[in-house]
């Protein structure tokens, strides 16, 4: 009972010390935690070998190597968010009947969409909700939006978690291009066959097996292995190769739109391309929120329609 007590003596510091379990143990790390927290790691130790003594349990095995949670530490994770989720939840509630949302929104993208695209327009967003607060991490990867606790991913391709919100943003496709100096040099495929004697410049995308193509065309969606000499991980990298005339690539139409505009690009196979719609996911449990909500329709809006927005009506016969 005299724990109850001591946790309850102070709300606001046991809520932030929760926030910071949660960090902890969503990061494996006191240091990466310390950096997200804006704190120092002794900071963090501290608190949390407080936050132990209250609960009477121990939260975290550590080692020199690593951070690992302990089974209470793990029960405990599970009453922690919730109690943050639903402190957070009744703040909004109160935070929707004002006229501007408020909070704090962590967004997560890829490196080339979130660079040209979702960062600019989220300035944009903060300079008209100015009470909202925006943490913007660009990965290359595809994330674990509740484990990792972002509210928005803004993602191209196809989904596969079917527990999460998906909100269209913009219909788009991946083509296939290439300059006009390679295909004088190496000829233009005609099949989807024919690509296996070309150079395909290969990116490793967030939702693409890599060194595999899965392109629909008249006949079906039809998959074909395709190699090359060189390969990226980024890129602004594989397109800067394939306008040097190194050889095909697949992309999205919006990143590739001025190039075949100016002719820098050209589309190959034009029958066949890849569905790469733009999607922002949301947790069942964020699409309820209002500031959720309202920055979601204006990524949409903004993507769609503004200075930042993904241009692909019209562009290549799309």
């Amino acid at each position: 009972m005299e724990n109850h007590h001591a946790l309850l003596a102070n709300n606001d510091g046991f809520l932030r010390d929760l926030q910071l379990f949660c960090t902890v143990a969503r990061r494996a790390s006191f240091i990466t935690a310390s950096t997200e927290m804006g704190i120092s790691p002794s900071h963090v130790s501290k608190r949390i070998a407080l936050l132990e003594k209250s609960l009477g349990v121990k939260l975290f095995l550590r080692t020199t190597r690593r951070v690992s949670v302990t089974s209470d530490g793990e029960a405990a994770f599970q009453w922690a968010q919730k109690i943050l989720d639903d402190v957070q939840g009744m703040s909004e509630a109160f935070a929707g009947l004002k006229s501007d949302p408020r909070g704090v929104i962590r967004i997560s993208t890829s490196l080339r969409l979130g660079r040209d695209h979702v960062s600019p327009i989220l300035l944009l967003l903060r300079k008209r909700y100015t009470a909202l607060e925006i943490w913007l991490e660009l990965l290359d990867r595809r994330v674990d939006l509740v484990g990792e606790n972002f509210d928005i991913d803004v993602r191209v391709g196809n989904i596969q978690e079917p527990h999460l919100i998906a909100h269209k943003i913009v219909d788009s496709a991946r083509i296939l291009c290439a300059s006009p100096a390679y295909l004088k040099r190496a000829g233009t495929p005609r099949t989807l066959g024919e690509l296996a004697q070309h150079d395909c410049l290969l990116f490793r995308d967030r939702d693409q097996r890599f060194g595999v193509w899965r392109l629909t065309g008249p006949d079906g969606e039809k998959s074909v292995k395709v190699t090359g000499p060189i390969a990226s991980n980024h890129s602004d990298i594989v397109q800067r190769w394939a306008l040097e005339g190194y050889g095909v690539i697949m992309a999205s139409i919006w990143d590739v739109a001025s190039s075949l505009e100016s002719g820098a690009l050209v589309r190959v196979l034009p029958q066949h391309q890849q569905p790469a719609d733009v999607w922002a996911m949301t947790s069942a449990r964020a699409s309820s929120s209002a500031k959720i909500r309202v920055c979601v329709e204006f990524l949409k809006e903004q993507l769609t329609r503004g200075p930042y927005a993904l241009k692909t009506r019209g562009v290549a016969g799309f």
